[in-house]
């Protein structure tokens, strides 16, 4: 399948909104921590995570192959293609879409907008890779913080669940900082260099510049609350008594 909107992708964006709908319905089935059942606030935010997770892992492990198995792509970030990377963009571009109306239909807007900004940045800079067929390796470059994300959302679900083995959160904490580094800030710095280097600030160049940097502030801004929570506990302000229930974002 060529670079460009065609049906077919369309079909698979709406099939993966589909897919992830299904997964969602799969979750409620599934059992729930004590903390979590005793809390009604923390049921949503629990199903929803837990499909974040299935993303984080698939679709990770996917922009990892993808270029691990096909490096040339690199050497061509505004026009280099590939069928795999075609299929991953239009399979997140779903879950973007599925997680921003399951936000919005169980009224959470208010205490997760951050993530609606995030998602409406991704899926119209995703749509506009796949109607031009450029960027389609810079999309599989960003697409690799789905790597750090499967450790992050470990973090929360964490958490929320209470777990009585501190030895657990601690591995996770440093393993996610390292994958942070490796899969969220080195991919982003690069990404943010190429196009301020390389990528004409005029059109579909000047959009994809500008939402980068947008995300870069949010990306700084989500790694200090990181650190303030799990590195320096005696810097983290504001929060005291603060539940884990209402935000689906990384918690303070």
């Amino acid at each position: 399948m060529g670079p460009g909107w065609r049906a077919p992708s369309a079909a698979l964006v709406g099939g993966s909104v589909a897919l992830f709908g299904v997964l969602r319905r799969a979750a409620l089935a599934l059992p729930r921590p004590a903390a979590v059942r005793s809390r009604p606030g923390r049921v949503w935010r629990w199903r929803n995570l837990l499909v974040s997770f299935a993303h984080s892992v698939l679709a990770g492990l996917w922009a990892l192959f993808s270029l691990w198995h096909s490096p040339e792509l690199l050497s061509d970030i505004q026009d280099g293609y590939s069928v795999s990377g075609h299929l991953l963009v239009c399979f997140s571009s779903g879950y973007f879409i599925h997680d921003s109306l399951d936000i919005i239909f169980n009224h959470q807007s208010r205490s997760s907008w951050e993530y609606l900004v995030h998602h409406a940045m991704a899926i119209s800079a995703f749509v506009s890779l796949i109607i031009t067929g450029r960027f389609l390796v810079a999309a599989m470059l960003l697409l690799l913080v789905e790597v750090s994300n499967i450790f992050l959302t470990v973090r929360m679900l964490l958490k929320m669940s209470n777990v009585p083995s501190p030895a657990l959160y601690e591995a996770n904490k440093y393993i996610n900082l390292v994958m942070y580094f490796a899969f969220r800030l080195a991919p982003q710095a690069y990404l943010t260099w190429y196009f301020l280097h390389y990528v004409e600030v005029q059109g579909q160049g000047a959009f994809l510049t500008a939402n980068l940097l947008l995300l870069d502030a949010m990306i700084l801004m989500y790694f200090s609350r990181l650190l303030r929570s799990d590195f320096f506990p005696s810097l983290h302000k504001g929060s005291a008594g603060r539940d884990v229930d209402g935000a689906k974002f990384l918690i303070d």
